[in-house]
């Protein structure tokens, strides 16, 4: 993966939970502790667009599905 350098500014709080958290869990960088959570952040927002197409299926579907199709079927 390439990467590309930018620049941030976070307050002092953020700075040590990122330093410190390297530290505590072994990641080479401070780049790597972002990069870790902008990945967490990232899933949770699929998560989330997952969850509201869910609820986009009309009830007409659920009951297609099995098309009159038992359990014992499968």
């Amino acid at each position: 993966m390439q990467s590309q350098k930018i620049s941030i500014s976070l307050p002092p709080s953020l700075l040590t939970f990122i330093e410190d958290y390297k530290v505590a869990k072994g990641c080479q960088s401070r780049s790597q502790v972002i990069l870790e959570a902008l990945e967490l952040l990232q899933e949770r927002e699929l998560e989330q667009a997952y969850r509201e197409a869910s609820f986009e299926v009309e009830d007409a579907w659920e009951v297609t599905v099995g098309d009159g199709l038992k359990d014992e079927t499968w």
